[in-house]
């Protein structure tokens, strides 16, 4: 019976992909290469000083990001800190220092990371000015950068990749903002509630008294999906009901996570002038993602012992509502992009189930990976891909007409470097440093033993792979992982956007070589295979040895 479920459901899911595929993908390839201005968006660049002519140097580019970016964090920062005298704060107080700090990081870099309970932590002028509004330009930004690269790909002899303000402008009001306005209604319909009744009294069914808490829940769940965020309304994120009441929207929020990362290929195609380099990318996603569901899904329904026998699986931190599949599909979805949004609890899963949901985020989130970032990334592991085919044939490689020379090699090998290496050391400072351990051991793992070590690798390979996931059973809000995972979310985030910027502005300035007789095709099935074959082997040589320390010796206990 599961598996009819399993089937039915990827199917469905498949079918809605496949759908909005070429529509979706071709609607961003024209928002990004049109020359004319909306109205609105002209009076924007006269506001802020912008000349949307003018092209900008990969370096002026990514000056524009990190400016931009910068100003982020000091705001969501500052909007947490005054929260006490703003409106609608519902009487909540200034979220403490380190909090604020990791939480404008986080908001700041995608990655939505909550280390507290929103609902009773941030009033709703924090919710939306704050929060909401980064859902929106975070997502915009890692669009743009990935737009940056294909542009990179597709000009020649070419100083420029275009203008970040103009690109930001466009992603936001062009595309996150109408489909997120569209989202809303339909998750408004589905039940996902919007007010500002802030918390309401009521009388249980016993007698008692209970708190509910209300707030403008779906406009930031339509933009949180949207843009692959993921940070919730609730503390228990899109498995509580106000968040996602039925199985229908449930489905509808995988729909939204998925969307716009899997159009992206195809906008690719467009921009480099070749449809089927955008079916090879997804094709290539698409089998990575299949196949992750799948061991997910299986991993939950042996789950071994009495209770999970009687249950048909292993129910515990699942919701009735979803079920195993509903459940499997949706924690896939989230972290195989860079959401993190949850409708169950991924510490309760299995052990070997757990460490899939790590393996997709450790994958570096590109099947089909978060709004921008997935593609880019896919983009370097071709880039990649290539040079080693070009060892095995003794060419210079070549990739989609530009050359691949050292410069382009290093800066693809240091994208690939840069999260393991976050991931890595931030878990082993959490137990070398004596005094770190302690804080670590004694107040933030309450399982203490392989899972609890899982639980800290989790933990920064959420932070610093921006998707903002957790293991529930540990206590992050503590100074060293409100300032730990700050940090290595901030650089996780930025540091692979140096690296495609610069990477784009060296494949914009070469001129395209013509292809010839021992040219790889990088469109055919040899190529797709290829691709998958370094993902996986890059990943496993790089994070084997510290998923035997945690959840694959849990497993095999």
């Amino acid at each position: 019976m599961e598996i009819w479920l399993l089937i039915a459901q990827l199917a469905t899911l498949a079918l809605i992909l496949a759908v909005l595929y070429r529509p979706l993908g071709d609607y961003i390839a024209h928002t990004f290469t049109g020359a004319r201005d909306l109205k609105i968006e002209r009076g924007l660049y006269r506001v802020v000083g912008v000349d949307p002519d003018g092209e900008q140097s990969w370096g002026a580019y990514l000056r524009s990001v990190l400016a931009f970016s910068l100003i982020g964090v000091l705001l969501v920062y500052a909007l947490q800190r005054l929260q006490a005298v703003l409106p609608y704060s519902l009487g909540l107080p200034a979220v403490p220092e380190g909090l604020s700090f990791n939480t404008a990081a986080s908001f700041v870099a995608n990655t939505n990371w909550q280390s507290y309970s929103p609902e009773v932590t941030m009033g709703y002028t924090v919710q939306i000015a704050g929060l909401a509004v980064q859902n929106f330009v975070s997502a915009g930004v890692g669009l743009a950068v990935a737009v940056a690269l294909m542009r990179g790909f597709a000009r020649r002899n070419s100083g420029t990749l275009g203008n970040f303000w103009v690109d930001l402008t466009r992603g936001i009001l062009r595309i996150l903002l109408p489909l997120a306005v569209l989202s809303s209604i339909v998750l408004l319909a589905g039940g996902v509630i919007q007010n500002f009744t802030g918390f309401t009294e009521v009388t249980t069914l016993t007698g008692g008294t209970a708190t509910i808490p209300g707030g403008p829940v779906a406009s930031q769940e339509a933009i949180k999906l949207l843009g692959n965020n993921g940070g919730g309304f609730f503390n228990t994120n899109s498995a509580h009901p106000f968040e996602n009441p039925t199985p229908w929207t449930s489905l509808f929020e995988i729909v939204l996570m998925l969307a716009i990362p899997f159009a992206l290929p195809r906008t690719f195609g467009k921009m480099v002038d070749d449809n089927r380099q955008g079916y090879a990318v997804v094709a290539a996603m698409g089998a990575l993602f299949v196949v992750s569901f799948a061991a997910l899904s299986a991993f939950e329904l042996a789950g071994s012992g009495t209770g999970p026998a009687l249950a048909g699986g292993a129910m515990e931190g699942k919701e009735q509502r979803f079920g195993i599949i509903g459940s499997t599909l949706f924690a896939t979805t989230s972290t195989i992009t860079s959401t993190g949004a949850v409708n169950s609890m991924h510490d309760s899963f299995t052990s070997l189930g757990g460490m899939m949901t790590l393996f997709n985020m450790m994958l570096g989130e590109i099947a089909p990976g978060g709004i921008g970032a997935g593609l880019y990334g896919i983009l370097v592991i071709a880039v990649i891909t290539v040079f080693i085919a070009g060892l095995l044939v003794g060419r210079t490689p070549e990739y989609l007409g530009k050359k691949l020379g050292p410069r382009e090699i290093k800066l693809a090998s240091l994208y690939i470097l840069a999260t393991p290496t976050l991931v890595l050391v931030g878990t082993a400072l959490s137990f070398a440093i004596p005094a770190v351990r302690d804080d670590v051991e004694g107040t933030s793992i309450w399982n203490p033993g392989l899972h609890g070590f899982t639980e800290v690798l989790y933990a920064f390979t959420s932070a610093s792979n921006n998707n903002g996931s957790a293991f529930a059973g540990i206590t992050a809000n503590t100074p060293w992982f409100n300032t730990a995972l700050g940090v290595a979310m901030l650089l996780g985030r930025f540091i692979p956007i140096v690296l495609v910027l610069a990477l784009a502005g060296s494949l914009a300035a070469q001129s395209k070589v013509p292809v010839t007789a021992g040219t790889l095709p990088t469109h055919r099935p040899q190529f797709v295979g290829l691709l998958l074959g370094v993902i996986v082997i890059v990943v496993a040589l790089t994070y084997f040895p510290v998923l035997a320390l945690g959840p694959l010796a849990e497993g095999l206990q």
